[in-house]
């Protein structure tokens, strides 16, 4: 059986991914004692007896982990963001184009894209390899996502009793422009320059909606939703876990609300393209633990594998 390793199994992503293996016959899961999973000797002696090693940790304790690896066949994934940009490593969303794809699959480093990012370059990256955008459109972007991805301190306040006011409220951050996820979101996309990128966490536990808004008149030229649609649909033709919506209509969606908590423990990503001729609106909708992240990680270890890719996923 392939041996598998989890460095930070007790965090969100870890514990998702641990969860899935539990019916899988194919793969022997490698434990670490619990006084143990802190210490660089008995991490570093599973990690190299592994054949896979996933990384669910900080990018600092990412970083130190592959240090760690002195067997040459064990292959990396990483959930966190610190390899996402390295071109040394493969980035985990092969439906984004074949040379992805073959990357995955032959690579022994992969970086898992991040929730948000993932999202957003399900829509850009499609616009600007398919010449609908230049690379210096001026892409802005704002996402509503579950509080689950906040990590354990944020999951704990909304969980608790003393829950303050304003959780129940969609808060704003990264204010200052400065999220973890613009670098990966302008370079996987192909983008000249980060995009303007507004994130909402709110009171719900799983499910996200990353929104791209287009004015046609900006584009390569001047091209309808129902281009787009088109465009999106040959794009990602024949990838089980991407679906494409039709254009929106009243008859969609109920009561024309288009929820960020619908695909929660699923690991599917579903595209929707609506607006009008002149403003054009593109919205990704996932899972941020599912295909944005442990779903999105036990695909990539199944392309690695050279088995079906939705082995349990779908």
């Amino acid at each position: 059986m392939t041996k598998i390793f989890i460095d930070g199994k007790e965090g969100t992503t870890g514990l998702k991914i641990y969860e899935r293996f539990q019916n899988r016959t194919d793969l022997e899961i490698l434990e670490i004692d619990e006084e143990k999973r802190k210490d660089p000797a008995e991490r570093a002696k599973l990690i190299n007896s592994s054949d896979f090693t996933f990384l669910c940790l900080p990018d600092a304790a990412a970083k130190e982990t592959v240090s760690l690896v002195t067997n040459p066949n064990v292959r990396i994934i990483d959930a966190s963001t610190a390899h996402r940009t390295d071109p040394n490593w493969a980035y985990g969303f092969p439906e984004l184009s074949p040379t992805h794809r073959e990357k995955i699959k032959n690579s022994r480093r992969v970086a898992v894209p991040g929730c948000y990012a993932g999202g957003f370059a399900a829509l850009v990256y499609p616009l600007v390899a398919n010449g609908f955008i230049a690379p210096d459109y001026p892409v802005t972007c704002y996402a509503v996502s579950g509080y689950s991805g906040a990590g354990k301190k944020a999951i704990a306040v909304y969980e608790g009793e003393d829950k303050p006011n304003e959780y129940n409220s969609p808060r704003q951050y990264a204010l200052t422009q400065q999220h973890k996820h613009l670098p990966e979101m302008q370079q996987i996309s192909g983008l000249a320059e980060k995009p303007v990128f507004i994130p909402l966490i709110c009171d719900f536990y799983s499910g996200m909606t990353v929104t791209v808004p287009l004015y046609s008149r900006l584009m390569k030229k001047r091209y309808t939703p129902a281009d787009i649609l088109e465009m999106y649909k040959a794009h990602y033709a024949g990838h089980p876990m991407m679906k494409v919506a039709a254009l929106m209509g009243e008859d969609l969606l109920p009561d024309g609300f288009l929820a960020a908590n619908t695909l929660s423990g699923k690991n599917i990503m579903e595209i929707f393209v609506c607006g009008n001729e002149d403003r054009i609106v593109l919205t990704s909708r996932l899972d941020n633990l599912g295909k944005g992240a442990s779903g999105a990680a036990v695909q990539c270890l199944n392309i690695m594998l050279g088995i079906d890719e939705t082995t349990g996923l779908l």
